[in-house]
């Protein structure tokens, strides 16, 4: 706020002393003072400009009375060296920093690496008794999954459904086998309410919802 209110005052009076400086150096008779502004520095004025009284830490140093030159105007100024502080220096971080990712177990890592597996086969033929790598059935794709993550898995869907801990169809997880129609159809749960699986005859591996065939159950291998 200082600073700003001597800048102001600085202003006015080099306005003030540049206009009545050329008119009294053209006519010869100009005198000059010097005036010191804390934070400033020097300036020289004509002695016609009267500094205003009142105004804390201005000095004009008395005695000053030579003629002016043709360009009254002398400013010295000052700087300032403020107080020096160490900043330790971090890493630059921009935006908010990323959550880590949770560290999987071995069973959760086998399991998305089936279900990546069989996602990797979307669009693939169907036929029966087949289990891969170019086409499959239900069971087939099942197995095949689970091969690429080094678990052996039994064959047929009613195997399958035997296999691995039972889970409830509200607590499944990424990977998870899930049996319908009694047993006789195996797929895998893809997450978000729905199965990756051998569909049928024309239909080939696809991603289904859950519920768009009667749930037998679910197992966890």
């Amino acid at each position: 706020m200082a600073r700003h209110l001597w800048r102001f005052i600085v202003g006015g009076l080099l306005i003030a002393a540049g206009a009545l400086g050329i008119m009294l150096c053209t006519a010869g008779t100009a005198a000059a003072q010097e005036v010191e502004i804390p934070g400033v520095g020097i300036i020289e004025l004509p002695n016609e400009i009267q500094i205003p009284a009142g105004l804390p830490g201005i000095q004009v140093r008395p005695g000053f009375e030579r003629p002016m030159s043709t360009a009254p105007l002398r400013i010295e100024l000052q700087t300032e060296t403020g107080p020096q502080y160490d900043v330790p220096v971090g890493p630059l971080v921009i935006g908010p920093a990323e959550p880590e990712s949770p560290v999987l177990s071995e069973e959760e890592s086998m399991r998305l690496t089936a279900l990546e597996a069989a996602r990797s086969r979307l669009g693939a033929d169907y036929r029966a008794g087949s289990n891969g790598p170019d086409s499959f059935d239900c069971s087939g794709l099942v197995q095949w999954s689970y091969e690429q993550a080094g678990v052996d898995v039994p064959r047929t869907s009613y195997e399958q459904a035997a296999t691995g801990t039972p889970v409830a169809i509200d607590e499944l997880e990424p990977g998870d086998l899930v049996t319908f129609y009694g047993g006789g159809h195996s797929a895998l749960y893809a997450g978000d309410g729905e199965v990756i699986h051998a569909s049928t005859e024309g239909q080939g591996v696809e991603i289904s919802p859950i519920d768009s065939m009667p749930v037998t159950g679910a197992r966890r291998l």
